[in-house]
């Protein structure tokens, strides 16, 4: 994302409406699902060298090419499925990638259970609020690539087999989830989505001291 923001969002001008909407609407507020997490990890695995723009113009394409990120879905895809996808114009078509969020959606599978799904696993690197820096000051100069927490939770991602993570994609993927608030003081967003990144935090703690499942695997955030 470009430094310099337009006005007083963080990116995403007027100019660009897609980027907008998602700065506003999505970047920074919780994901508390395992379809929600799965979609977040797919793409950003999509974006290794590309910019975020790229992808943002081809979720749709890629959404409709893997069942809407359903990991029971896309876990149940065969070697048929990789060659569709790749022969799909709309899509980012690159092999290792493609064939790492099928095998990621049979790591999410295999994952579930009490304390140990993919949502219980990623929302435990949430850091402690306030132990982070945050880019008050509207840089994208002050924004980490990644963070010792970034470097922990990928470590555990690859070390349960998620492929394609790293901590530089670690890190976006907890600024897109919501485990970090990064959006600029000046932001008109910053607030609002540090108040919904604490439900979020609470909602999770409660259910794990009540024993309850995991958050659910629908496809809202």
């Amino acid at each position: 994302m470009d430094d310099g923001a337009i006005g007083e969002r963080c990116f995403g001008g007027s100019d660009d409406p897609l980027l907008r909407d998602y700065h506003d609407r999505e970047w920074g507020r919780p994901v508390t699902t395992e379809r929600g997490l799965f979609e977040r990890l797919c793409l950003e695995a999509f974006q290794a060298g590309l910019s975020w723009n790229i992808v943002l113009r081809k979720r749709e394409a890629l959404r409709a090419a893997f069942a809407g990120f359903d990991p029971d879905a896309v876990a149940a895809f065969g070697p048929a499925d990789v060659e569709r996808i790749l022969a799909t114009p709309s899509v980012i078509r690159n092999r290792p990638k493609v064939e790492a969020a099928v095998a990621n959606a049979r790591t999410i599978v295999a994952l579930r259970g009490p304390g140990r799904g993919v949502v219980d696993v990623v929302w435990s690197f949430r850091p402690v609020p306030g132990t982070v820096p945050s880019p008050a000051g509207g840089s994208w100069a002050e924004m980490p690539a990644h963070t010792a927490a970034s470097t922990a939770l990928a470590q555990e991602l690859r070390r349960l087999g998620v492929k394609f993570i790293g901590p530089t994609a670690a890190y976006a993927l907890m600024q897109a989830a919501g485990l970090v608030n990064d959006h600029f003081g000046h932001c008109p967003v910053r607030a609002q989505v540090g108040r919904e990144q604490e439900e979020a935090a609470a909602g999770l703690a409660r259910g794990r001291t009540a024993g309850n499942a995991p958050a659910g695997r629908g496809a809202a955030g």
